[in-house]
């Protein structure tokens, strides 16, 4: 899974939405190459005609406010007839998702079915694919913008308000999504990978995130990764169900070692790059509210604390 590639391209439409909006744009550049080569028609035609006196309020009257009016209500009869439905309330068989933008990560929420808990995690949004998904949006600081371009429409993410988003994917596959508003000095790097599954395979991921942190043997090397992050308070911004109190200043980490990508899609969540990001989050991502660590944490915590981390499926 960490080897497949993720497309952002609205092009390579993965839902109804997605094909419902290419479609749409297909039209749009139809028509406005048909309408261009239409005007140049005319103007190659009067460049060959005979000097002579022009009817001013004909061309005024048609090219200026009937051929407008025409193509423009055509055109806008037609986006209404594709527009996907705006729904008050999620269809019954959607998986609700809840996601909040931060400066510059993402925070996901789903519900245990078998518990009803909460179950959180950060910077990926796994759905079963051929189901649709309900997206609630909302933002803890400024304004951002949810869009996974293969799979639909963007929407904003404003403080104080809950947006909502219908999308589904139609087939499993990776694809990466992006804060599509200015939010700030890492916005470029504030985006989301959004892994569809089978049914099954969705199932079986849910559960095992509603599960608390594998705790790992006293005395071992992973154990020893536990303790230095409490002793250096990484719990104090970070939660890992199972092992430390619950902090929502930062990404929760419960899990982090099954997902792609470290830091909103700044690297890759391989070891190497894992003690990168630990160590470094200044040089990765310059202005993240997390400070770096090489200098201030000892380089054998360092390596305990990122190969803990790692173990974190």
């Amino acid at each position: 899974m960490n080897d497949a590639p993720a497309s952002q391209s609205a092009l390579h439409a993965a839902g109804p939405v997605a094909e419902t909006l290419v479609g749409v744009g297909g039209v749009l550049v139809v028509g406005a190459g048909a309408i261009f080569a239409g005007v140049m028609l005319l103007l190659w035609r009067a460049s060959r005609r005979a000097p002579g006196t022009v009817d001013v309020r004909r061309w005024v009257i048609g090219g200026g406010v009937v051929f407008p009016l025409v193509v423009l209500t055509a055109l806008f009869a037609y986006s209404e007839w594709h527009r996907p439905p705006w729904r008050v309330a999620p269809p019954k068989d959607a998986l609700i998702v809840g996601v909040t933008a931060h400066m510059w990560w993402w925070e996901v929420r789903y519900r245990d079915p078998a518990t009803g808990a909460e179950i959180v995690t950060a910077n990926e949004i796994r759905i079963p694919a051929g189901r649709p998904v309900y997206f609630g949006l909302s933002s803890a600081d400024v304004i951002h913008s949810f869009w996974v371009p293969p799979l639909g429409g963007k929407m904003d993410a404003i403080p104080g308000r809950v947006q909502h988003l219908q999308l589904q994917a139609d087939r499993p596959g990776v694809w990466r999504g992006q804060c599509a508003e200015y939010c700030g000095a890492q916005h470029a790097r504030m985006a989301l990978h959004v892994v569809a599954q089978t049914p099954a395979e969705f199932d079986a991921w849910l559960a095992a995130q509603a599960r608390p942190a594998r705790v790992a043997a006293p005395g071992t090397a992973l154990d020893r990764g536990r303790e230095a992050f409490l002793a250096n308070r990484c719990n104090a911004c970070h939660t890992v169900r199972g092992v430390s109190a619950e902090s929502r200043l930062g990404p929760d980490l419960t899990h982090v070692g099954s997902r792609l990508y470290l830091g909103a899609g700044t690297v890759p969540n391989d070891a190497a790059q894992r003690l990168a990001w630990v160590a470094h989050t200044q040089q990765l991502k310059p202005g993240a509210r997390m400070p770096s660590s090489h200098g201030r944490i000892e380089p054998a915590a360092l390596e305990a604390i990122a190969d803990w981390l790692g173990e974190l499926q």
